[in-house]
């Protein structure tokens, strides 16, 4: 410790030794140029502005190497500054794609619901952009304030998303309603040869309660489901010949009799339109014919309020 304070008491006094010759040195020249100046005036100009020049000099080179040094450190902010401006537009250009591929599927999910609702063509035309407008200055739009208005879209995506998808639910449930609700003729081409309820019987020529329509029909036209369902029933039962009966699964099911052959099965799922039989006249018939039949809730009710008006004349 004792060496190391004397060493550093040594470097002390040498550090002042120096610097005592240094001022002894500008001493004497400051005395050598007023000395100078006085005997030769012209020399003494000369060595003041050498001096000046000397000092200029100096002191512009460290003014350069300030603005350098400047210059680079804003360079270096410019740069980072940019860096961060690209991550600000990654980010928001990953969020326009989610958008857009939500504007996608809102499009399609709309396209399908205007035809699943059977909206007039053009009503809903989600291929043509929708018009707005708007008078006043336009401003220039902060980073924060566009971020909000994406995530304020984002988030009107996903709640008309979330309703349209309900309402594309309830449509289609709706439709499967319909489709299967009795709602066409069995026959595509006839007319009604005997209506529902009290007739003359065609055989005993007494009174009959006639449990459903009759159709004109030649052997071997096709017979249609007049709705969806599945086949609960495909044979001969007593007075109707081969019979083919469907079940809609809503309380609904559909007889069709005096078919010449039937062409489903049981467990078979078919379609409104789709053929089931070929017409003929077997079991209690007097000619070929179609007889069709409607049981709601395990009850037989009057067909003719579920075909409409389809152009069949009664015959």
């Amino acid at each position: 410790m004792e060496a190391d304070i004397g060493l550093m008491t040594l470097h002390s006094w040498t550090t002042r030794h120096m610097i005592n010759q240094a001022r002894a040195q500008c001493v004497r020249l400051k005395h050598s140029l007023m000395t100078t100046a006085s005997r030769r005036p012209a020399v003494s100009a000369t060595v003041l502005l050498v001096a000046g020049l000397a000092a200029g000099s100096g002191l512009q080179a460290a003014q350069v190497a300030q603005l350098q040094a400047r210059a680079a450190g804003q360079q270096d902010q410019l740069d980072l500054t940019r860096r961060e401006a690209q991550r600000e537009v990654n980010a928001l250009a990953a969020r326009l794609g989610e958008l857009q591929a939500q504007a996608n599927r809102l499009n399609a999910l709309g396209d399908r619901l205007t035809r699943v609702a059977q909206l007039a063509d053009g009503e809903f035309d989600f291929n043509t952009p929708v018009g707005i407008g708007g008078a006043g200055p336009v401003q220039d739009m902060a980073a924060r304030e566009l971020r909000a208005g994406i995530g304020e879209v984002q988030a009107e995506f996903k709640t008309s998303g979330d309703q349209l998808s309900v309402l594309e639910a309830l449509l289609f449930d709706r439709e499967l309603d319909r489709n299967a609700t009795p709602s066409r003729y069995p026959v595509a081409k006839g007319y009604i040869t005997s209506g529902f309820g009290g007739r003359a019987d065609p055989f005993g020529g007494g009174r009959q309660h006639h449990n459903g329509i009759d159709f004109h029909a030649r052997t071997g036209d096709p017979v249609l489901a007049v709705a969806d369902g599945v086949v609960s029933y495909s044979g001969v039962r007593s007075g109707y010949g081969n019979v083919v009966e469907v079940d809609h699964g809503n309380g609904y099911v559909t007889r069709y009799a005096h078919n010449s052959r039937n062409v489903v099965k049981v467990g078979d799922l078919v379609r409104i339109g789709q053929q089931i039989a070929r017409a003929g006249s077997t079991g209690r018939s007097t000619a070929p014919h179609v007889h069709f039949e409607v049981w709601e809730n395990g009850r037989v009710v009057n067909p003719r309020k579920f075909l409409g008006d389809q152009g069949v004349k009664r015959g």
